[in-house]
């Protein structure tokens, strides 16, 4: 009975010398044990989603702006996401437009002839309004000269 004890003992003790053990460790903050090495350099969320838009400050907006009460962890990147995409695909159009017109600079009437020329952006920015954007060329039919055809002579 004795050695029962001793030994119960001496488990109590080992257990509380591993539990103190991995607790250090993780107070020692990410995984790492006290007086490892160098810190891991910080990366960005934006770097980890592979995103140009700050993932970071549209977090902050979203939180600042009272959309909700809490705001999750993949909102802010998938909103990034959604921006960078839209974004790229105003840019690539309106330089297509800048092109058209033998211009190297992207200029606001070029974005408003990307904008208004494709469908689908047209209808997402219908309410818009593009400052310097000009506005599209539309000439009435009314307005047009009539096409001559071949004309028949008149039968008096």
């Amino acid at each position: 009975k004795i050695f029962d004890f001793c030994a119960t003992k001496y488990i109590k003790k080992l257990f509380w010398f591993v539990c103190l053990l991995l607790l250090s460790e993780k107070m020692a903050g990410r995984g790492k044990t006290l007086g490892s090495g160098a810190a891991k350099k910080a990366t960005s969320r934006s770097s980890k989603a592979g995103l140009q838009f700050p993932v970071g400050r549209i977090a902050r907006f979203l939180k600042a702006g009272k959309y909700a009460e809490r705001v999750g962890a993949g909102a802010p990147v998938y909103l990034a996401a959604v921006l960078e995409y839209l974004a790229a695909e105003v840019l690539e159009l309106a330089g297509n437009a800048a092109r058209d017109n033998k211009k190297t600079r992207i200029v606001p009437r070029h974005i408003q002839l990307a904008v208004r020329n494709d469908e689908e952006l047209s209808k997402l920015l219908g309410d818009v309004t593009i400052a310097n954007g000009g506005v599209m060329p539309n000439i009435h039919n009314l307005l047009l000269p009539k096409k001559s055809g071949p004309s028949k002579p008149q039968e008096d």
